[in-house]
């Protein structure tokens, strides 16, 4: 038992990237930290973590332990929850990494929602577009927009969304609005770089257009906003242009087309999740999947 409680102290330390980080997660003295991973090397006979006066970096050895002790941790922790009848109530802090635009223009009603059924939850979100860690940083989850770029890690699906073509009315009664897909390309048209082309499906026919815009963004909330002050088309799901459309600052066209579904996902280190992780999960996924998928003509 004490091996697994210096396994579970050495992972804080990595994870934090630091003892004076660990002990203030683990509300520990740093001295007992530092003692305390002193004398598991000493036990193991092989330096586990390079020191330094910023930081601590893993050995090459550290590295190999670090990877089995993550995984016997989380086990160990799951086994108590359940036993501890966790599932029924998650308590503890859920640390999600959540994309910037779609979290902020979307999720957050969803967000307050599953606070109000957890109340003994305590959130900490990340909402920077980084790719987190999800193996060395302290995060439970990472809601992503698009396919998976990490193999190595779990994702579930959670919902597919077909983006949408969108404009603002100024923008239209100044430029005219196409009335088939190949008109767009004597429009501005928003999109993220190295997306010089956008496929569209009626249902029946799939076409690909080339698209231009003066403007090269890597930021979505970006792209919608410009369409709102009348810079362009944008083809975005539904559910991200929701407000602006009922305010009247977007208006939806070539009604009978859309883009390829975009995928949503969960991600996370490995399948052995705790309650809190699971419930957040599948709330997600049932609120995801009975979210608005189109805009309606004339919204």
């Amino acid at each position: 038992m004490e091996l697994l409680k210096d396994m579970a102290l050495f992972v804080e330390v990595v994870k934090a990237k630091g003892f004076r980080a660990a002990a203030q997660v683990l509300n520990m003295p740093n001295s007992t930290v530092s003692r305390r991973i002193g004398a598991l090397e000493k036990a193991i006979g092989l330096r586990l973590l390079q020191r330094t006066t910023r930081k601590v970096e893993l050995t090459e050895a550290g590295q190999i332990y670090f990877e089995r002790c993550k995984r016997i941790v989380d086990e160990a922790r799951i086994a108590h929850e359940e036993l501890d009848g966790m599932l029924a109530q998650p308590s503890g802090v859920l640390r999600a990494s959540l994309p910037v635009d779609f979290a902020a223009t979307y999720m957050a009603s969803l967000i307050a929602e599953f606070a109000a059924r957890y109340p003994d939850l305590i959130f900490d979100f990340d909402l920077t577009p980084r790719q987190v860690n999800l193996a060395s940083e302290p995060f439970d989850v990472a809601i992503r927009i698009g396919e998976p770029q990490q193999p190595h890690l779990i994702a579930r699906r959670l919902a597919s969304w077909p983006p949408c073509l969108y404009a603002s009315p100024a923008y239209l009664l100044r430029h005219g609005e196409p009335a088939a897909p190949d008109g767009l390309a004597g429009h501005q048209c928003l999109s993220m770089p190295g997306n010089g082309s956008w496929t569209l499906d009626d249902g029946v026919t799939t076409v690909q257009v080339a698209v231009g815009s003066r403007f090269t963004i890597n930021n979505a909330g970006l792209i919608r906003r410009l369409a709102t002050l009348d810079q362009g088309i944008v083809m975005m799901p539904h559910a991200i242009v929701a407000d602006d459309l009922a305010a009247g600052r977007l208006r939806r066209i070539l009604t009978h087309w859309h883009g390829k579904p975009v995928p949503i996902y969960a991600v996370t280190e490995t399948r052995l999740l705790p309650a809190k992780t699971q419930r957040f999960i599948e709330f997600v996924r049932e609120r995801l999947s009975d979210g608005p998928w189109f805009a309606e003509p004339g919204e």
